[in-house]
């Protein structure tokens, strides 16, 4: 694998696999303070963080070594809406920013695995920070997110509400596979 690709791969590595862990925190302190659903959510993205980890990853294929990895992290606890603008504002710089980026990259050193890798994060970063914003909006009203479920495609990173989907709108996999939280 080209060296720019594999350097953008662990630096998504490294950002996927923080948020992984920065959600998991925010989620327990949103349930904390009663949000039951928003903590859900938190939960559910944390898990389609870790589908993007492993995504980059496997990628990566054979490499092997230490590497130092520069990523984007945010750290620190807010409230929860603060947590909640973070999230979102985080998944809009890997949409916005850093994917296309990589993206561009990885097409110019035709790497193909890190190229649908890394289109499925875009695409599903674009839908979290939509439920995130969900979320912002509720809690602002004094209220919990509205969601009585919320599934989580394991292959793209993928979250909804809807439990009427059939297929997921970025990878194309059945809703049998989807998780629900």
């Amino acid at each position: 694998m080209n060296k720019m690709t594999s350097d953008n791969l662990r630096s998504a590595f490294g950002g996927e696999s923080q948020a992984h862990m920065r959600y998991i925190i925010w989620g327990e302190a949103a349930e904390k303070k009663g949000l039951k659903n928003v903590a859900r959510l938190f939960n559910a993205t944390s898990d389609a963080e870790e589908v993007h980890a492993k995504l980059h990853f496997n990628a990566l294929k054979d490499e092997k070594g230490d590497f130092p990895v520069l990523s984007m992290a945010g750290f620190g606890m807010g409230d929860t809406v603060e947590n909640l603008e973070a999230a979102k504002g985080g998944e809009v710089f890997e949409y916005t920013q850093m994917y296309p980026a990589y993206i561009a990259v990885a097409e110019l050193q035709d790497e193909q695995g890190a190229i649908k890798a890394m289109k499925y994060a875009i695409e599903a970063e674009k839908v979290h920070a939509e439920r995130y914003q969900d979320a912002i909006d509720a809690v602002e009203a004094g209220k919990d997110l509205d969601a009585e479920k919320i599934f989580l495609c394991p292959v793209c990173g993928y979250i909804t509400f809807d439990e009427n989907e059939e297929v997921c709108p970025i990878c194309g996999a059945k809703a049998k596979v989807f998780v629900e939280y």
